[in-house]
């Protein structure tokens, strides 16, 4: 009784009532055992860690990740770290709130705001998935040119049928998508490790990077790799995935059960990013053993990576295996983004379209612009392409940022769960130092 009436105040905390569950056709679809050990609970929550920590590792960050290390050797291994680190807790906040509010956060954006600002948000979110979308395109594009040699045009259009995959997996189960998903992310992992060993990097330097270092706020072109590498590394569209896809868990509607939930819930997050972690900093540390050793201080497209790993490594395993990783990442980050785009148009405008459709409009949009700018500008526009997407996408990010922060601190909302003194000072700070950091990203690529 005492719950139930807990529950009915914090759903009168929101300006509207939510309607339909995020992801109508897989909430609460999968099975939490009541009993057995913490590790078969742990893995009954594991999954939507993976899927959000792919969006950590989308081709996106590879240009930031290469051009640092070829330019700074292991230096800004510390601001690899450090974006994980806070990534980790907004992924916490994320899951939090979409276990407790049982809405992601698309849904409590359009409960708590007026209509005006849902509207100019979603718009913003849309704009974010088209550019996160846009860059899985060129990635999987340029991979399948540098390992097959199909022209790039030709293999922006292929993309177009990761929708169907997508649509495939999730009509089998959820569990397939997170099953796929967990493949490609060991196939990446796999790839980097060999990568790793193949280019012998110096070991105490690797270390030291991992040491933040006074050069990367002295050192101009340091910092601005910088603020790239931590703008592209936490993605807003995120934000909104984790707090709906926690909810294909069927947790007990209890405080309890709630408190559960969300422990497990973190701990597949937070194990999910570090491997994110490992993926971009062995993007860095190849970079800077093979190109930075070198003295080629200057590669900082993916394209020419591939071509100068195969001499620098002396074997052509190197540059297959960057391609097969480069190939897995886009094709992983195109399941993940189709599910935000559906997430995102569903939670703010409650909108139902078949996932198909949705899928397919959020396709058309990345590969339309892709397609142009491949047919008159070739591989050099594409390098272009990729580096607007990552810029679009750290103008969005504070948009989920604020309001995931506000609602996780709101005691109307969250209840016993709202976050607590010292969690809301870190996150504000967190959120602080991004919002900094992006507008100082815009203002540079801007008018710098």
């Amino acid at each position: 009784m005492m719950e139930t009436s807990v529950t009915q105040s914090q759903d009168e905390a929101w300006r509207t009532q939510g309607t339909q569950p995020s992801l109508p056709e897989v909430h609460r679809s999968l099975r939490i055992p009541t009993k057995g050990s913490w590790l078969k609970k742990l893995l009954a929550f594991s999954g939507p860690g993976y899927l959000v920590a792919v969006g950590y590792m989308d081709p996106g960050n590879w240009a930031t990740d290469i051009a640092g290390g070829a330019m700074f050797g292991y230096t800004l291994l510390s601001v690899i770290l450090i974006s994980n680190l806070m990534a980790i807790l907004l992924q916490a906040l994320a899951g939090k709130l979409g276990i407790v509010t049982g809405r992601d956060l698309a849904q409590a954006c359009r409960d708590h705001y007026s209509k005006p600002v849902v509207f100019t948000l979603w718009l913003l979110c849309e704009l974010a998935i088209a550019a996160c979308d846009l860059a899985e395109v060129i990635g999987s594009a340029i991979a399948l040119n540098l390992l097959f040699g199909i022209p790039l045009i030709y293999g922006v259009v292929i993309t177009v049928l990761d929708v169907f995959i997508v649509l495939l997996l999730q009509n089998k189960g959820f569990k397939y998508i997170e099953r796929l998903v967990i493949i490609l992310i060991f196939t990446i992992g796999a790839c980097f490790i060999t990568e790793i060993f193949l280019a012998k990097p110096d070991a105490p330097a690797l270390f030291a990077g991992l040491i933040p270092s006074h050069h990367i706020v002295t050192n101009p072109m340091m910092l601005y790799i910088a603020i790239g590498i931590l703008g592209a590394t936490v993605m807003p569209h995120n934000l909104y995935l984790h707090s709906s896809i926690v909810q294909t868990r069927r947790y007990e509607q209890t405080e309890l059960g709630k408190r559960e939930a969300i422990k497990y819930a973190t701990w597949d997050s937070s194990i999910a990013l570090f491997f994110a972690l490992f993926i971009n900093a062995a993007i860095l540390i190849i970079s800077a053993a093979t190109f930075h050793k070198a003295g080629m201080t200057e590669v900082a497209e993916i394209s020419q990576a591939y071509d100068l790993l195969t001499p620098l490594l002396g074997t052509a395993v190197g540059s297959i295996l960057f391609g097969v990783a480069l190939l897995a990442s886009g094709q992983n980050s195109t399941l993940t983004g189709t599910l935000a785009g559906q997430i995102v148009m569903e939670g703010f405008l409650n909108i139902r379209m078949k996932p198909w459709l949705r899928r397919l409009v959020t396709r058309l949009i990345a590969i339309i612009p892709a397609v142009i700018v491949t047919a008159i500008s070739g591989e050099s526009g594409t390098a272009q392409l990729l580096i607007l997407s990552q810029i679009i996408l750290s103008f969005q990010l504070s948009f989920a940022v604020v309001p995931l922060i506000q609602f996780t601190s709101d005691k109307k909302k969250m209840g016993n769960f709202a976050n607590p003194l010292w969690m809301k000072i870190l996150a504000w700070f967190v959120a602080i130092i991004i919002i900094a950091l992006n507008v100082f990203l815009l203002y540079k690529t801007f008018f710098g």
